[in-house]
């Protein structure tokens, strides 16, 4: 596990930060709220619940479903290499650069995605490519953590950044709001969200900018071929990863219950459409409403798991992810049964906003304390966004296809599973040797 470091940077720590309060408008205002009600919205009045999309029929939640799944395959797939080569020609900062213009493009080009026979292959693609963009930029701004943050402090920093990514995203979320509200007094709500996109790129590249302006320039490794020395890395990485039981563990665990975590945020919104009979108004304020919520819960859970330790911490925190699916499925069945369950929505957003802050920068900041003395943190924190990925993927995909089968309420029991396994695994990884330190 890394040392302590002397006398961290402060700014550079605040311009990392800041990246969170960049890029958080993206995962909440084009993954969770405007984004699927908006596809929803022109899905529904051009196509019905049955979309045909490349040769096939698919239902509206299901294909937005493999949608984010394909996106984040693609990008699992790209990551290790990219990542080992950042770090063979410390250029990790331009690689960040890049997939955060890229997805910022990728959403104002969603603007494009409107008319009576909307263009699903530019809609979707741009949607893929934001996606793309958002989770290759994101591995190497989790790499700088341990870069920046003494080990003692990492817990903190994480919930830090992911505070203030809360906060920016409920401003522009409001903004988006007003947009929207604007152009409804005048007939199109759609088109206020089609500006909510321009909004989100423009609010995402610009911000970003800080961030780039003061994070140090990582160091560039010498000797050999460009493209050997990633190799070189990337198969170092994997032997030092595959040696450890206690990083191994912890990444098994990760996989299970972010496969449960994920899902739940790429489909929430879609959920409280469909199957609970939401308003998108009512929708966007119990989003806003876990965003708000998720900031006291990165703060309290990150000093909570000083006492009782991160993994101790993590498992309970996937206890309630396992209870709110419960109460989820509960709240379906009454909806089903004619009662008004919009009170019990609110109390289950309430609830995922406070465990989603808490198990996001909790996880983060756990992964880097496993990591050892190296300059290559972009690789190592490529495994970790690789797992991520391929649990967004495999997670997405199967609550996509249980929905095809089973409906979305039997769906639900699914991510129950992934969260059990998810708890067997950490209760396996506190066995570990070193787990007791974190």
């Amino acid at each position: 596990m890394p040392t302590e470091m002397n006398e961290p940077d402060e700014k550079a720590i605040r311009a990392w930060c800041m990246y969170d309060w960049a890029n958080s408008v993206y995962n909440l205002v084009i993954t969770t709220t405007f984004f699927p009600v908006y596809y929803d919205l022109i899905t529904e009045k051009a196509y019905g619940n049955d979309i045909p999309f490349l040769g096939r029929t698919f239902k509206s939640t299901a294909l937005y479903s493999y949608a984010v799944s394909f996106s984040y395959l693609a990008i699992a797939i790209c990551l290790p290499w990219l990542t080992a080569l950042a770090d063979a020609s410390g250029s990790k900062k331009r690689f960040m650069q890049f997939f955060t213009y890229l997805g910022s493009a990728a959403c104002i080009g969603l603007y494009g995605f409107k008319g009576e026979q909307p263009s699903l292959e530019w809609g979707m693609g741009c949607f893929v490519l934001a996606a793309i963009g958002y989770a290759g930029s994101l591995v190497f701004y989790n790499s700088y953590l341990p870069d920046l943050a003494p080990f003692s402090m990492r817990d903190r920093v994480s919930a830090r950044g992911y505070s203030i990514g809360y906060m920016g995203s409920v401003i522009l979320q409001v903004m988006g709001f007003g947009l929207v509200y604007y152009f409804n007094s005048r007939g199109d709500a759609a088109l206020g969200m089609c500006f909510t996109f321009i909004l989100v790129g423009l609010w995402w590249a610009g911000f970003s900018q800080i961030t780039f302006r003061h994070l140090p320039k990582p160091k560039k490794r010498e000797g050999g071929a460009l493209f050997s020395s990633g190799y070189r890395e990337l198969h170092k990485v994997w032997l030092d990863v595959k040696d450890k039981i206690l990083l191994k563990r912890f990444l098994q665990s990760f996989f299970f219950y972010s496969m449960g975590m994920q899902t739940v945020m790429a489909v929430a919104t879609l959920v409280g459409s469909k199957e609970m009979g939401l308003s998108p108004a009512k929708l966007i304020i119990s989003v806003v409403l876990i965003q708000l919520v998720a900031i006291p819960g990165a703060m309290g859970i990150s000093r909570l798991s000083e006492r009782v330790g991160n993994i101790k911490m993590l498992l309970g925190l996937v206890v309630v992810w396992v209870l709110i699916c419960m109460a989820a499925y509960q709240v379906i069945v009454r909806r089903q049964a004619g009662e008004n369950v919009e009170i019990y929505f609110y109390g289950l957003a309430a609830c995922i906003g406070f465990v989603m802050g808490g198990i996001q920068s909790l996880s983060r900041s756990t992964y880097s304390k496993m990591l050892p003395d190296t300059f290559d943190t972009a690789s190592y924190f490529s495994y970790y966004d690789v797992v991520e990925k391929l649990a967004i993927v495999a997670g997405t995909f199967l609550f996509g296809y249980m929905n095809e089968l089973a409906g979305t309420k039997n769906s639900l029991l699914l991510l129950i599973v992934f969260f059990v396994l998810g708890g067997i695994s950490l209760r396996m990884t506190l066995n570990a040797k070193g787990a007791d330190k974190l």
